[in-house]
């Protein structure tokens, strides 16, 4: 509980638009504390706030991997872990494992349960540091959006070592169709001083609200371009893609988005790790 106010405090406090000289002194030191790197956003003066600067917009297009098959990076961020479920079983990192039916809620029905074994996870970190809007990793067709209630504790590697966060956390679930008409799920995990997840597509999800779970279904479903933005989150936080594809780098990886990172339709682990033994 004191997680949730906490990050409610630091979202207010994130959102305050100071006077303009002192703004842009805040700015600079946040630039040079976190490192972040500007080179692809307007300069410090240029962020009213705290949060305006953590949810930054790219200044010039990236370029994407539009090959067919291929699963890009949705955002800058590291790739803490990836490997294929197995009796329900994910990694979050190197040690501590989660069950993927918890992690999915009320997005995946019981009966569906067989259905995610053998699928690929990729457990993304984004830094404080990092770009925190996030991107369609394929051209999706979203048939589903859940929000799940819960704690919120920092996603740092440091502390994802030490206990199943992911499953704790509150989170928003986007279950989605891909390219290949195959099943494929995005899981905007929230985290501590985390303020926000926006869902562009679901005005009606409201994170760190305390309104309980939810889910929203769509008889038409929400059809979204690769490299379309999907949403953003107020600080850095995790991101849990679950797909039919295989991983084309190895973990501790830092990505950009609009990198390769895996193919679709391909299940064949290209690197030498498998579900046990992460290096």
């Amino acid at each position: 509980m004191i997680n949730r106010w906490l990050s409610k405090i630091f979202g207010i406090l994130a959102d305050l638009e100071l006077p303009m000289c002192l703004q842009h002194f805040v700015n600079k030191v946040v630039v040079a504390i976190l490192k972040i790197d500007l080179s692809e956003h307007e300069p410090p003066n240029h962020y009213a706030s705290i949060n305006a600067l953590f949810t930054r917009p790219l200044t010039r297009p990236r370029d994407v991997d539009m090959s067919a098959d291929s699963l890009i990076a949705p955002t800058d961020c590291r790739l803490i872990a990836s490997g294929v479920v197995c009796n329900n079983q994910a990694l979050q990192i190197k040690g501590i494992s989660y069950a993927m039916s918890t992690l999915l809620a009320q997005s995946l029905e019981p009966h569906e349960l067989s259905s995610i074994e053998g699928m690929r996870y990729f457990n993304l970190y984004l830094a404080p540091r990092d770009y925190h809007r996030f991107h369609a990793p394929t051209d999706l067709h979203i048939v589903s959006i859940a929000y799940c209630d819960g704690n919120l504790c920092s996603v740092r590697p440091s502390i994802l070592c030490k206990s199943p966060v992911f499953v704790s956390n509150e989170r928003v679930i986007l279950r989605a169709i891909d390219s290949r008409d195959q099943p494929l799920y995005f899981v905007a995990v929230g985290a501590l001083n985390v303020g926000k997840i926006l869902i562009y597509a679901e005005p009606r999800i409201h994170t760190n609200a305390g309104r309980g779970a939810t889910i929203y279904h769509y008889d038409k479903p929400i059809s979204m371009q690769k490299a379309q933005e999907l949403g953003q989150f107020k600080m850095g936080s995790s991101i849990v893609l679950l797909a039919k594809a295989s991983c084309n780098i190895q973990d501790n990886t830092a990505v950009r988005f609009g990198q390769c990172i895996g193919t679709l339709g391909d299940n064949h682990d290209n690197t030498t790790r498998n579900h046990y033994t992460q290096k």
